[in-house]
């Protein structure tokens, strides 16, 4: 139940912003310590991701005249570093004639594909023809083997 509700509430923050966004340009994450630390973790994981989706959901619309540009951007492999935050590279070609920014969400899954944690990081001015870089991180600690795919990415 909580990953549907997860779920539902990423269609609904995140489907509403993107429905505007066009190709033509248009707007729009000792064994007792352990287990009881687990079992917080576990009870706020709903919460954590709600939240965590509502800013990428934020973050998106705040991008006036974004378009598509899943096509441009790549993630290197995850790494989860001593805190338990996940990180993973992110990189955005731009092919255009003209400096351009991106935002892409990066959302982090379980090997199943259910979500885990979700971010939005911006790549700002990256000159015609190069490539920008950006590290993407998990807003909380991730377990187990975590993939990440990008969600959505937009060019303005």
């Amino acid at each position: 139940m909580a990953r549907w509700t997860a779920g539902a509430v990423l269609v609904t923050v995140l489907v509403p912003g993107l429905a505007g966004c066009s190709d033509d340009g248009s707007a729009s994450s000792s064994v007792s310590k352990a287990a009881s630390a687990a079992a917080s973790l576990a009870s706020r994981a709903p919460e954590v991701l709600a939240s965590a989706t509502a800013e990428a959901g934020r973050k998106l619309d705040e991008v006036k005249g974004g378009i598509d540009a899943r096509d441009a951007v790549r993630l290197g492999a995850p790494k989860t570093g001593g805190d338990g935050r996940t990180t993973v590279s992110v990189t955005a070609d731009n092919k255009t004639s003209s400096a351009k920014s991106f935002a892409v969400q990066v959302n982090f899954e379980d090997p199943g594909g259910s979500l885990l944690d979700t971010v939005v990081v911006t790549l700002s001015d990256v000159a015609a023809g190069k490539s920008g870089e950006a590290t993407a991180r998990s807003t909380h600690k991730l377990s187990g083997d975590v993939k990440a795919e990008v969600g959505t990415a937009l060019r303005y």
